[in-house]
């Protein structure tokens, strides 16, 4: 189905960034709504191959990226015939979003990696759709100063940042009191703490109410994805840490809110559907009309809210920890966290270890200014690294 709309509009140039992953597979849905609307130019991937070479085959972009050379001779093979420049790893990534014919970039690699091309997108400016929250939480303060430079646009992508960018739209920042971040909870919302020890792989990525990538479904069992989020709200939204509020909304219905100093809130709602804040960003500032399922408050009456247990989920405590310290504290909590989900996936370290690895490497590790892009990667090597020799320490 296309929009019902005509548009006089040439299409806009799309480099998709991780376009095998959940983020990624949306967004070309959105594309095939709307495919006199975009032009796929780029698509990328770090592994998976064969899905890429059948969205290769689809949408004809000029150009894919894979994570390694070995990745790339396999791609080639399976694309034999078709007309496509292959490129490699970050390099990659950071010459291909910079092309003349990308107009919009959707920065749906996950995690640190996703930093450099973003940076180098902005840098071309481009408007930047990010579904990347690791890039405002490590490198927030490059961000901003690249966009203060440059005539770059970025556009929040995760359905909370996607929902308080809605709700300040023809609002006054000073205007704003707080912004209210909704979580689910996740799976285990409701489990005794003391049970936490024994939860296995497949109990921490089934999700009660979202379809994510396995690591952000990890992230969100933890509520780390939660506390990643109020560090990106922070340097989105450039407010005071004090200004940002998490609640547990276990329905997932309100997707963030926004109180005013005069007492109003505004609250954007629907289902929980990732398809809804990816078109937002690459329609904006227009809305065009799709198939979406709509919200039927009739069969919704529950609206609950309720305080998060950071005894309970230490990981969000230690972001606003990370948060309050600032300089390179946010990129220590992000690479312990991506490297303790690792290892928590492969099955060699107990779901409480991740957030007792992450604080353990927090405390440990100097924190300096994040003043550029070498600094941080050296900071998120140490840390991972540390995160490695905590894990395999007798009693870590």
């Amino acid at each position: 189905m296309s929009d019902s709309t005509s548009s006089t509009e040439a299409p806009r140039g799309l480099a998709v960034l991780g376009a095998t992953g959940s983020i990624g597979t949306q967004t070309l849905e959105v594309v095939r709504l709307f495919p006199d609307r975009f032009d796929v130019r780029v698509l990328t991937c770090d592994g998976n191959v064969e899905l890429l070479a059948e969205q290769v085959q689809e949408f004809h972009p000029e150009v894919a990226v894979v994570g390694t050379e070995e990745r790339a001779r396999e791609l080639k093979r399976l694309l034999s015939g078709e007309a496509v420049d292959v490129r490699v790893g970050t390099d990659g990534l950071c010459a291909v979003v910079a092309r003349t014919d990308v107009d919009v970039v959707m920065a749906a690699v996950v995690g640190f990696a996703g930093l450099a091309p973003v940076l180098a997108a902005l840098r071309a400016e481009k408007t930047v759709a990010l579904a990347n929250k690791e890039t405002m939480v490590v490198g927030g303060t490059l961000v901003n100063e690249v966009l203060d430079r440059n005539d770059a646009q970025l556009l929040p992508v995760d359905s909370e940042h996607s929902a308080i960018f809605q709700c300040l739209a023809g609002e006054s920042e000073r205007t704003v009191e707080t912004l209210i971040l909704t979580a689910s909870g996740g799976p285990f919302r409701t489990r005794d703490a003391e049970t936490f020890d024994d939860i296995t792989v497949e109990e921490a990525l089934d999700h009660p109410n979202w379809s994510m990538g396995a690591k952000i479904t990890i992230d969100s069992a933890t509520m780390m994805n939660k506390g990643l989020e109020v560090i990106e709200a922070q340097r989105l939204f450039n407010v005071d840490v004090e200004q940002i509020q998490v609640l547990v909304h276990p329905q997932s219905i309100v997707h963030s809110m926004v109180a005013f100093s005069d007492g109003a809130i505004k609250a954007e709602l629907g289902v929980p559907d990732m398809k809804v804040p990816i078109q937002y960003a690459l329609s904006y500032p227009s809305r065009w009309p799709a198939p979406h399922e709509r919200l039927e408050m009739t069969e919704r009456t529950r609206l609950d809210f309720e305080p998060p247990d950071t005894n309970k989920f230490p990981c969000l405590r230690l972001a606003y920890d990370a948060l309050e310290a600032g300089g390179t504290a946010p990129a220590i909590l992000n690479a312990a966290n991506e490297a303790a989900v690792e290892l928590f996936l492969d099955e060699q370290i107990s779901f409480l270890d991740i957030p007792r690895l992450i604080e353990q490497v927090l405390d440990r590790m100097s924190v300096t200014s994040a003043s550029t892009l070498e600094e941080l990667v050296a900071t998120d090597a140490e840390a991972r690294q540390r995160v490695e020799e905590r894990a395999a320490a007798p009693s870590n």
